[in-house]
This record gives C-alpha cells, sequence and structure tokens, in this order.
C-alpha cells in the first residue's frame, strides 16, 4: 500500500519553478505576487490536492480562526437553523466552526467552557445550561470574547443575543384574546430557563391586561426530554396525557398557548378525540413555527422566532469583540418575533408583527 503524504508549499513551489514564498504570498493573496502568478499557482494547488495546514497558520497569525458553539440539543429545529446560520456566516469571515452539544447537562456544560478554553477558540456563542455561570464567566475573563444566544444570564456581564420571548407570548396571548378566548392556559416547559421565564411573564401580563383571573395557576409545567439525551428535545405525548386531564376534570379554557409547537401535537391529538374542534371549541397557539406547523388540521397559529436574524447579529457582534471594536459593556439584543395566525385561533391566515 503507498502511504499517502500531505502537500506541502515546498511541492507546489518545485512543480512550478518558484519560491516558497511565492507560493505563501499567492495564497495568502498578498499584493507582493502578480494576478497570472498568482492564478498558476491557485490552479495548481488545486490540482495537486493542498490543503492548508489550520495549526501551523494559526501559530502565524497568532489566531485559530475557530469560533466554539455550544447548543443543548441540535435536533430543535429553531437550534438547527442557528446553526446552519451561525456556520456561514462565521465561514464568510474565514472562520471554522467548533460545534459542542450538552444535552442539558450541568457538568458537560463546564466540560465545553473547558474545552473551549483548551482549544483556543477565537471566540465563543454559548447556549447554556442555566444555572451556575461561572465557568462562562471565567472563560469569558480568561480573554475569550463570549455571546450568550437565546438564554441570558443577567447577573454575568455577558453579551447577549435572542428571542424577545416577552413580546412574542404577550403578542400571541392578546391575540388569543382578541378572538374571543376569556379562560388560557399556558403548556410550558419545566426547565428553569430564562425563555420559559419570560414566556410565562408575557402571557400573564395578556391575562392581567384584559382583567382575566384563573381559579389555579394557568402557567402548566410540561415534563421534558431533555432531561435525557434522547433525539428530540420534547415529548408531545406529556401534553398530551396534561391535555386529556384538562378535558376529563371538565375544566377545559377557551384557548391553550403552549410553549413549543411539538406539545401542540399533544393538545390537538387530546382535544379531537374528546369530539371538540380546535379552532372553534378551543383556540390553539404555539412557539416555533416548525415545519409541521402550517400542515396540521386546522393550521397552527404559532411565533415564528427569528433564528437566522440572531445567529447572524450573534456572529456580527462576537467578531466586533473579537477585533477589539466598539464599547465594552456589555450589550443585550432582543430580536421581536412574527406571529403567524392560521386556522386554529379562529383568524384568517396572516402574519402580523
Amino acid at each position: 500500500m503507498v502511504e499517502s503524504r500531505r502537500v506541502t508549499l515546498k511541492d507546489i513551489a518545485k512543480s512550478l519553478g518558484v519560491s516558497v514564498n511565492t507560493v505563501s504570498r499567492a495564497l495568502a493573496d498578498k499584493d507582493s505576487v502578480g494576478e497570472d502568478t498568482r492564478a498558476r499557482i491557485k490552479a495548481e494547488a488545486a490540482r495537486l490536492g493542498y490543503v492548508p495546514n489550520s495549526m501551523a497558520r494559526s501559530l502565524v497569525l497568532g489566531s485559530a480562526m475557530t469560533l466554539g458553539l455550544v447548543i443543548t440539543n441540535p435536533s430543535n429545529p429553531f437550534y438547527a437553523q442557528l446553526i446552519s446560520t451561525i456556520e456561514q456566516r462565521g465561514r464568510t469571515h474565514g472562520y471554522s466552526l467548533m460545534l459542542l452539544v450538552t444535552e442539558e447537562s450541568p457538568e458537560v456544560d463546564r466540560r465545553a467552557a473547558d474545552t473551549l478554553l483548551r482549544w483556543g477558540v477565537d471566540g465563543a456563542l454559548v447556549v447554556p445550561v442555566q444555572g451556575e455561570g461561572e465557568h462562562w464567566a471565567r472563560l469569558s475573563e480568561s480573554g475569550v470574547p463570549m455571546v450568550c444566544l437565546n438564554r441570558d444570564f443577567p447577573s454575568l456581564d455577558l453579551d447577549f443575543v435572542g428571542v424577545d420571548y416577552h413580546h412574542a407570548a404577550l403578542q400571541a396571548t392578546r391575540h388569543l384574546i382578541e378572538g374571543g378566548a376569556r379562560s388560557l392556559c399556558l403548556l410550558e416547559e419545566d426547565l428553569p430557563i430564562s425563555p420559559v421565564a419570560e414566556r410565562s411573564a408575557g402571557f400573564r401580563q395578556a391575562l392581567a391586561e384584559a382583567g382575566i383571573e384563573s381559579s389555579g395557576d394557568p402557567v402548566i409545567s410540561v415534563p421534558t426530554r431533555r432531561r435525557e439525551s434522547l433525539a428530540l428535545p420534547w415529548e408531545p405525548a406529556d401534553a398530551y396525557r396534561l391535555a386529556q386531564d384538562i378535558v376529563d376534570r371538565g375544566d377545559l379554557p377557551d384557548a391553550v398557548m403552549v410553549g413549543n409547537d411539538y406539545f401542540a401535537l399533544g393538545v390537538y391529538r387530546a382535544l379531537t378525540e374528546a369530539g371538540l374542534r380546535v379552532g372553534d371549541d378551543v383556540l390553539v397557539g404555539g412557539f416555533g413555527d416548525h415545519p409541521f406547523s402550517a400542515y396540521l388540521s386546522p393550521g397552527l397559529t404559532t411565533v415564528r422566532l427569528p433564528a437566522a436574524e440572531i445567529g447572524t447579529a450573534a456572529v456580527d457582534l462576537l467578531l466586533q469583540r473579537i477585533k477589539g471594536d466598539g464599547d465594552t459593556a456589555a450589550e443585550k439584543r432582543r430580536e421581536r418575533c412574527d406571529l403567524v395566525v392560521r386556522a386554529s385561533s379562529r383568524a384568517s391566515k396572516g402574519t402580523m408583527t
């Protein structure tokens, strides 16, 4: 078997009869190399299968040209789109992406911070497992620029880019109330994270504004599979069972909001099995606008999350920090959402902000 060998700058130089320095400058697009020579060198590098040595380049530049991205669960459609946007945005600026997945484990979250520091990434974009945040504070204090995504640590002086969940829940709940709902409940994840707290606060504010009171807590916690390392972040069956319990108790509200569209799948089934019509007997609103939401019967009214906008803004802010530009004070950016109105809220299709 012939042992393969990495093509080097010296190989390209020997093939073309030029110096190694000329090859290096041409591949780095330095002005000191003529256009014809640069084109010949790049063509020969491609023909020989030359791949730049990233570690060597890092030593020369003093930069790994790598961004770290820490995500809790990439199967979440919102995070899947976020990963794609961040990778594309970083690539346009010459950065590679190191992806780490925590599956909501505090221990894995702590190890992720250590890994990013050990590998010397230029900056970090992090969806943290909320609770203790000292390891992320240490990473930032060590000189690694960091931006929190989707989940904020208000107690820490860290940049944040995420969704304005409070405003989104407020607008979505107001929409259900304007559609005639006078009793409402919110089926929400049981994780102690800022998006859940913000959605719950927006929901409660809308009820208070409308003078709607509940005999019990209108926010109902739904167990989530994110406590385990499984393929999907949510289990519709848990929302299904809770909705069944509500129907069986005879305590059915006029409208049900859910913290994510997967929970809506369970709610739809429970209501349908009870002979109730979604959009007529009970209004339903969701969060996420996942690909299946428009194809439910009836179509689900839901909040569309601005994943692409958040990913772009986060990378741009991080690159600004890496370059040392701008104000040193931590920035907190929250992107507004669109409410996509479909038949589950007894309204004509459309989009409103």
